[in-house]
């Protein structure tokens, strides 16, 4: 009850005083669960209910499991999406990047099915559908849900290569490969922010040792 009344944010009968504003930060446990869309509709009603919604500091906000999120998806990082939102149904999008990318000049087009979300891959690889994981910029031994089907994903997959800046993160455990990457302290570029701003980024320092960064690893 007294946990109710401090989300409602109650104000102890004071009706002259202001409601404080009650703010939800939540991860990937809510979003990928595997009632997930349930977990995140009764965090939301749970806000509109008590009036925690629409003001300044009040309402629910998801913090993504991986870096930069926002910015995959402009650079159509994701598994079902195109550069700069471009939707992989939509065959006019498909030929708009096949051309901005070169594609249609080799005699090729962009792929119109959607690969494999990150819960699809993990499990693929655990039934051994999928046999090699390149893993960067994330360390899904610990932040994935249903961590036993991950755990053994990774360990009956043939080859695993993890790019990780600690080696001490869950994951590394489990690669055949490990590259050392820089962080983002030591990185040039760009990084769109919580409020959709892309902000240039300067390295701050110089990055050690025989790290690269994740762009230059591929690319190597």
């Amino acid at each position: 009850l007294e946990a109710t009344r401090l989300f409602a944010g109650a104000s102890g009968g004071d009706t002259s005083r202001p409601r404080p504003a009650t703010l939800s930060l939540y991860c990937q446990g809510l979003n990928q669960s595997s009632s997930g869309t349930d977990k995140n509709c009764a965090l939301i009603n749970l806000h509109l209910a008590t009036g925690q919604m629409g003001k300044p500091r009040a309402g629910p906000f998801s913090l993504t499991g991986q870096p930069n999120a926002m910015g995959g998806r402009e650079v159509g990082g994701l598994s079902n999406l195109l550069s700069a939102h471009r939707d992989l149904a939509n065959p006019a999008h498909r030929a708009e990047v096949a051309t901005l990318w070169g594609l249609d000049l080799l005699g090729r087009s962009v792929p119109d099915k959607p690969g494999k979300t990150a819960v699809e891959m993990f499990q693929a690889a655990a039934d051994g559908e999928i046999k090699a994981l390149w893993i960067a910029c994330t360390n899904p031994a610990q932040s994935m849900p249903d961590q036993a089907t991950v755990r053994r994903a990774l360990e009956r997959a043939e080859f695993v290569v993890v790019q990780e800046a600690f080696s001490t993160t869950a994951t590394c455990r489990f690669a055949d490969l490990l590259l050392p990457a820089t962080t983002w302290g030591e990185k040039e570029g760009t990084v769109t922010n919580s409020e959709r701003r892309v902000s240039r980024v300067r390295a701050a320092v110089p990055a050690p040792g025989e790290t690269r960064h994740d762009w230059k690893i591929a690319v190597d």
